[in-house]
Formats: structure tokens, C-alpha cells, sequence
């Protein structure tokens, strides 16, 4: 059964929240999703746990139901996953963080290490020059037509609905093993998550390339909670090279998904189901 809420952020700012399972219980896992700039679209995962703990999700502020207009920055988006764990009464989070989810994810515990009781980190954060084997393995996986669609698509300073769910398509059709399948997925992600918040994306973009998370590994090590995972796709076009050097530099598993890629629970259910509950259970402790 899932329930659903609003709260009000110390700037005014109403953040939409979805619930499932026991809410009474405690742990709680908070999943975060990705993008940045994306509402949340983590409800299929967070049914594959939902009967061992209570599952908390939100649409980021700026996203999906969660309207908002402003400056983005980490701070406030660190500060929102405060108070909202404040308001749930969740004293320490089970996190488990997906793509950019897993950049907000490490730098929370890197702010708040006490909020934290156990974290996964799925398809990130990437560390290292990931970005130049990323753009390789596109352009390997689209063909020159598509590349150029794409590029002129994203040069457009204003795009019709359908221009934006054929850039959505272009973009994300490479994030999956299975081409014909990843296809479908990439279209119906492109009108289902939406709109895409492209300035929150950009202002965070920024942020990040100005204080990288590789320069605060060291910290974030240290800071870690004594339980921490990180989950990979073999095949993400992000290199799993990339997860590999992380897992090296802050001393946690890292566990290869075969045959599936950046959102892995779509191409091997079965594989990630089991992963997401020994997890879980291992951080309620059943």
C-alpha cells in the first residue's frame, strides 16, 4: 500500500514523498533517484523491498510534483534530505541511491554521517575521467544518423513536445544492453519522466565539476557507515572501470551485474531483486 505526502522545506518549498509498506517500522530505506533534473522513477524497485521495510521515495525539488524555481545547489538538496527525514521521524536511513542519486547520496553522508545507517550505491558516482569511455561506448552504440539527430536536437534553443521526447529517445537508448528493448524503454521513459528539469541539471552539472566528489574520497571513507555497497552494470555505456577505481579508493563490494545496464533492474529483475533484499535485510537485520 502506498501513501503519499507533502512537506514544507524551511524556504517554503513543498516536496512531494511516496511510501510504501510499514511506515511504522524502523530502519527505513530512502531511495534517491537520478537525473539531476528528473522526478522520481524508482517505484518498481522500491516494490521489490517494500515487504522487509518501509520504502520512502520524493520527487527532488524542481521535479515532477515537487514544483519549485531557483538556484540549485548541493547544500539545499543535501538540507531537503534532512528535513524530510526529520519529518518521516526516520532517525538513520537506509539510503540506496541510483546515478546521480548516488553523488547526492555520498555527499549527504558526507554532511550528515549520523543520518546514515547503511547506504547502497547503484550506477555511481563515477569517478575519474568516466566521461571520455561514456561518450565512446555512445557513439559505438548509435549509428552516425542518430549521433547527428541528436546533436541538432540538443542545439535547439526551443523544442516542440515531440522534438523533446525524441531527444529524451536519442539520449538515453544507449543506456541498455538489449538495443531493441532499450529503444522502448528510452521512449517510454522519455514521456513519462517528465519535464525534464534542464536548468536544475545544468546548475548542478556545474557544481559538481567545480567541487568533484573525487577530491572528498578520502573523507567520504572515513565517513562511510560500517555497512556500504556499490552495485555496477557490466554493461552501463559509464564504465564500470570507473566504479572499479571507486570501490578501490574507498574500501567497499562492488558487485558486477551481468548483461544489464545503466538501470539494471529493468534487464535483470531477478539478479537485482535478490541483491536490493539481502541488502535490506542485512540493515533491518531480518
Amino acid at each position: 500500500m502506498e501513501t503519499q505526502g507533502l512537506t514544507s522545506m524551511t524556504d517554503e518549498a513543498q516536496l512531494r514523498w511516496m511510501a510504501l509498506g510499514d511506515t511504522t517500522q524502523r530502519p527505513a530505506v530512502v531511495m534517491l533517484h537520478g537525473g539531476p533534473g528528473l522526478p522520481d522513477y524508482l517505484g518498481d524497485v522500491a516494490r521489490m523491498v517494500a515487504d522487509l521495510a518501509p520504502v520512502y521515495r520524493y520527487d527532488q525539488r524542481g521535479t515532477g510534483r515537487s514544483p519549485w524555481r531557483g538556484r540549485h545547489s548541493f547544500a539545499r538538496h543535501i538540507d531537503d534530505l534532512v528535513e524530510l527525514l526529520d519529518a518521516w521521524e526516520i532517525p538513520e536511513a537506509v539510503l540506496i541511491g541510483h546515478s546521480y542519486g548516488t553523488d547526492l547520496a555520498s555527499r549527504f553522508c558526507l554532511a550528515h554521517p549520523d543520518r546514515v545507517a547503511t547506504v547502497l550505491l547503484m550506477c555511481g558516482p563515477f569517478v575519474g575521467d568516466w566521461r571520455t569511455g561514456d561518450r565512446a561506448e555512445r557513439g559505438r552504440r548509435m549509428s552516425a544518423a542518430q549521433w547527428e539527430r541528436l546533436r541538432v536536437l540538443e542545439e535547439l534553443t526551443h523544442r516542440t513536445e515531440e522534438q523533446e521526447v525524441e531527444l529524451l529517445t536519442l539520449a538515453w537508448c544507449t543506456d541498455h544492453a538489449d538495443p531493441e528493448r532499450g529503444w522502448h524503454w528510452a521512449a517510454q521513459g522519455a514521456r513519462r519522466r517528465r519535464p525534464v528539469n534542464w536548468a536544475m541539471n545544468s546548475e548542478l552539472g556545474r557544481a559538481g565539476r567545480a567541487d568533484p566528489l573525487d577530491e572528498h574520497l578520502a573523507e567520504l571513507r572515513a565517513c562511510l557507515p560500517a555497512r556500504a555497497e556499490l552495485l555496477g552494470a557490466a554493461d552501463d555505456p559509464r564504465p564500470v572501470s570507473a566504479l572499479e577505481l571507486l570501490a578501490l579508493r574507498i574500501d567497499l563490494p562492488l558487485t558486477r551485474v551481468e548483461g544489464a545496464g545503466h538501470e539494471p533492474w529493468l534487464e535483470q529483475p531477478d539478479t537485482v531483486r535478490a541483491h536490493l533484499r539481502r541488502f535490506v535485510r542485512g540493515a533491518v537485520g531480518s
